[in-house]
């Protein structure tokens, strides 16, 4: 058989090699000629989120320390803001190619090449798409400053453009975010679930509104314009919290009413290994990539909550400071409420939420309490519902109370955030647009503040697209080539 097999490659060799060779392609298809169906253009959705989370890369692994992103925040051990010139520049390049996806669909469509679909297909391939984008430059936003805008499918090697103002990036993700919400569903068909629907527009856009209420631009009338948008998703009675902590991140509430919108994983598009959020004590035998800073494990409040979201016993019951095989960090519970047998296959098909109602109700609280220069009776009621249900019945954490002052509400409901919202990819940007990164690292790590700087809170532009677009400037604090 294998002489066979020989004989047979040699002989296609030998006429192949005989063949005159044509190296004019026989065809070739374009962007514009692709994109003319409605499938068409949402694969370039699935393309465009697919740069963004992956089996080891972009938002799968994006807390592990050597990625040097979100570490650097005060929930997650090993940060130490030594920012070198190359942080961020992998999710900068993971942030473009997604939008060139998005941009490129989105022209196809509003340029009519998406034929024989009716108008109201042809708006909710609009939504989609604007609610991506709308997204990505959030994410761009926050991370680097301003940033070049391109919105018509512009090519950024081919037209390069300098960096838009902050104002004019948060402009065009309000614009996008308004039209999306106004052009998506309230919800999807069950065969279509995980996509963004009205309501992940509308606390998208509330968490944009208290982002830009906050630093760097600090326009504090945006809080009532948060608080209208998030009260939008809380009266949509389409979402509602999970009644039990211990259920929030269990695999059959991955599409349920408190998850809005998440980074999805499935058995054909695996999420990253499960053992780098635990330490290598079982049940998990973890490899200790992403762990808990053990200021924020020792200070997280004694409730059913912390036993929920971290990983802080092994299977005999001791206690995460007394084994004896791993380093003594509690690990990251909420992304290991999966079989073991996938775990052990490496095989893992957690979602990582992006927007939560849990979320939703945080920044109403924030927004009202701000706008209003004080707590209200909603404002209250919406962290207590979070706080009631990470008590279980415990008492651990004490309610907001209407007796509290703006700035007391305002810190209750900041802490609320990290204790509920941990390892979502959400405290460091909290950190940011509060300004509080000093603050944070002296308490966590007060040997790492002399690391700090102003200049911390943007990451750098890529040097190698500072040398391909002559018009982008680099921020303060780092290296031009």
């Amino acid at each position: 058989m294998k002489k066979l097999l020989s004989l047979y490659v040699l002989l296609i060799f030998l006429v192949s090699g005989c063949a005159k060779l044509d190296e004019t392609p026989m065809s070739s298809i374009s962007p514009d000629q692709f994109y003319t169906t409605p499938g068409q253009v949402e694969s370039a959705f699935a393309a465009a989120m697919n740069a963004l989370w992956g089996y080891w890369y972009g938002y799968g692994i994006g807390m592990e320390s050597f990625v040097g992103i979100f570490v650097h925040d005060d929930q997650i051990y090993g940060g130490d803001l030594v920012i070198s010139s190359y942080a961020g520049a992998d999710y900068w390049r993971y942030h473009y190619n997604a939008l060139l996806n998005i941009n490129t669909a989105l022209h196809a469509v509003l340029s009519g090449k998406v034929q024989n679909t009716p108008q109201d297909q042809l708006d909710l391939l609009t939504g989609q798409a604007k609610f991506l984008r709308a997204f990505n430059y959030f994410m761009l936003v926050r991370l680097y400053g301003g940033v070049p805008l391109y919105t018509d499918g512009e090519n950024p090697l081919e037209q390069p453009e300098a960096r838009a103002s902050v104002e004019e990036v948060y402009a065009q993700i309000v614009s996008d975010l308004q039209d999306a919400a106004s052009k998506l569903p309230a919800t999807w068909p069950e065969n279509l679930k995980g996509r963004p629907a009205s309501g992940a527009a509308n606390a998208l856009l509330a968490k944009v509104y208290i982002t830009m209420a906050t630093a760097p631009l600090n326009k504090t009338e945006n809080y009532a314009l948060a608080a209208a948008a998030a009260k939008k998703v809380i009266d949509s009675h389409v979402y509602a919290l999970t009644p039990d902590v211990n259920d929030v991140f269990k695999y059959e509430n991955k599409y349920g009413p408190e998850m809005i919108w998440s980074f999805i994983s499935t058995a054909d598009d695996v999420a990253t290994d499960g053992q780098i959020w635990t330490g290598a004590e079982a049940p998990f035998y973890g490899w200790e990539d992403i762990t808990a800073d053990d200021t924020f494990a020792v200070k997280y409040p004694e409730q059913p909550r912390k036993n929920a979201y971290l990983v802080l016993y092994n299977e005999e019951g001791k206690h995460y400071t007394e084994w004896e095989v791993a380093s003594k960090r509690a690990g990251i519970r909420k992304y290991l409420y999966g079989p073991l047998d996938e775990l052990n296959a490496y095989q893992m098909t957690f979602n990582i939420p992006i927007l939560r109602y849990a979320d939703v109700l945080l920044l109403y609280a924030e927004a009202l309490n701000m706008a209003n220069g004080g707590p209200n009776t909603d404002a209250v009621n919406a962290v207590n519902e979070i706080i009631n249900r990470a008590n279980g019945g415990t008492g651990a954490e004490p309610l907001a109370t209407l007796s509290m002052t703006k700035e007391q509400f305002d810190e209750k409901v900041l802490q609320e955030r990290s204790w509920e919202l941990c390892f979502e990819y959400d405290r460091l940007f909290d950190i940011y647009r509060k300004r509080i990164l000093k603050k944070v690292t002296q308490e966590t790590l007060p040997w790492y503040v002399v690391n700090f700087s102003e200049d911390d809170y943007l990451l750098p532009i890529p040097e190698v697209d500072l040398r391909l677009n002559k018009l982008l400037v680099q921020n303060p604090g780092y290296v031009s080539p």
